[in-house]
């Protein structure tokens, strides 16, 4: 057992972890039908659900300087956990457009402080345990996620709108009782492991950093304006119900679960990254665009099936390739900044298909997001052909002096 944490820690925070995720995304789904209810239009919906990726934006580097300099963790998962239960109880106990986006805002700064997580978790273990910890405290995030999002559209069923924020909030009480026993390794807080603002500008001259966090706009752009986004407003639209949301989120996040093992053991050893990013970004794109032209449950559930299992293999690729080149003593200053950036997808996203949503309708917005999916895979054919001249000519010139 590492010396520095007990089993007991270690399930305090990964119970917290949980508990934090599932807050915010008890409400995931119904969110976007909701502001319709409220009487929202969809440029505000697209507000709404970009302010979470905008607050990410402009908190996750602040907050991850700000821990450095007091050199604590603990104080800021906590308030990431206070600002997750408020985000739910504001949610619950209003029902005006006005607050929804404050509270939608209050998840995003409460999103930002997922640094202070992931820097904590792995104080807890020896460096050659690092990456066993992030995947055990991944499966943690994923299996809130498909929990949270799965009951969604179940609980209004049962119980009505208000009911997921309610929940959301009472889990936020949960959570934030349970993060004042979360243990802090005095040798947390003097490891250099999270944003240094001296290294930001270096990092971000890197080229492969600054190309995989162009790409991950764009992926989190198409899963926060379908999945993450207008999906469920879609479905209900098309004449299913409330309980069939649950079938839906099922239907795309397992198999987007399932991705992230096929990722690394079978589909980068074949295609290679770039190639294999091509190929994500292009059946997302086929399965986004298709979708508005799908009017049955059975066929949206296949479609988001595909799709999710798409955009599976496109995540942990980028996350791994955002700090591959990247100097060891850098890397927790190259993934703060590769997160900070790619919330622009969050925000962007979902904003500009909420304005092409009221200009033309609810299907401009995965037209949209479609192409987004053809703009990367594009940026990776003319990168990748860019790299392949240049070795060539490097080989060329090598031969010349020969």
């Amino acid at each position: 057992m590492h010396k520095y944490s007990s089993r007991k820690d270690r399930i305090i925070f990964l119970a917290v972890s949980f508990f934090f995720w599932l807050s915010l995304f008890i409400y995931m789904p119904i969110l976007s039908p909701y502001i319709e209810l409220l009487g929202g239009t969809y440029i505000f919906v697209g507000a709404v659900l970009g302010s979470y990726g905008l607050m990410q934006f402009l908190f996750r580097i602040p907050i991850g300087v700000a821990s450095d300099f007091v050199k604590r963790r603990k104080p800021f998962i906590i308030l990431g956990m206070l600002m997750a239960m408020m985000s739910g109880l504001m949610f619950a106990l209003t029902d005006s457009l006005g607050w929804a986006l404050i509270s939608r805002s209050f998840a995003g700064i409460a999103a930002a402080t997922w640094v202070a997580f992931t820097v904590l978790y792995s104080s807890y273990f020896r460096f050659e345990e690092v990456h066993q910890a992030m995947s055990k405290i991944s499966f943690i995030v994923v299996l809130a996620q498909l929990i949270g999002m799965t009951c969604s559209g179940y609980i209004v069923d049962k119980w009505g709108w208000h009911a997921p924020f309610w929940i959301g909030g009472a889990l936020g009480i949960i959570g934030t009782l349970f993060s004042f026993f979360i243990y802090e390794p005095r040798k947390a807080g003097n490891q250099r492991s999270s944003i240094q603002i001296r290294d930001l500008l270096v990092v971000m001259r890197e080229p492969l950093l600054l190309k995989v966090s162009i790409l991950s706009i764009l992926a989190h752009s198409i899963i926060f304006t379908t999945m993450f986004g207008f999906i469920p407003a879609y479905a209900l639209k098309i004449g299913l119900q409330e309980s069939d949301l649950s079938i839906i989120v099922f239907s795309f996040m397992i198999p987007h679960a399932f991705a992230t093992f096929f990722i690394g053991k079978a589909i980068v050893p074949l295609l290679g990254k770039w190639r294999s990013l091509s190929v994500a970004f292009f059946c997302s794109a086929v399965f986004t665009l298709v979708t508005p032209i799908v009017e049955g449950k059975a066929l949206l559930c296949i479609i988001q099936a595909c799709n999710g299992f798409s955009l599976g293999l496109l995540f942990p690729l980028l996350l791994g390739m955002s700090i591959e080149s990247i100097d060891d003593d850098k890397r927790a200053t190259a993934m703060g900044t590769y997160q900070a950036i790619y919330a622009l997808g969050m925000f962007g996203g979902p904003y500009f298909a909420g304005m092409l949503n009221s200009m033309i309708g609810i299907s401009s917005s995965f037209y949209f997001a479609g192409i987004l999916g053809i703009v990367a895979m594009v940026l990776i054919l003319l990168w990748n052909n860019k790299e392949m001249l240049a070795v060539n000519e490097f080989k060329l010139k090598g031969r010349e002096k020969r």
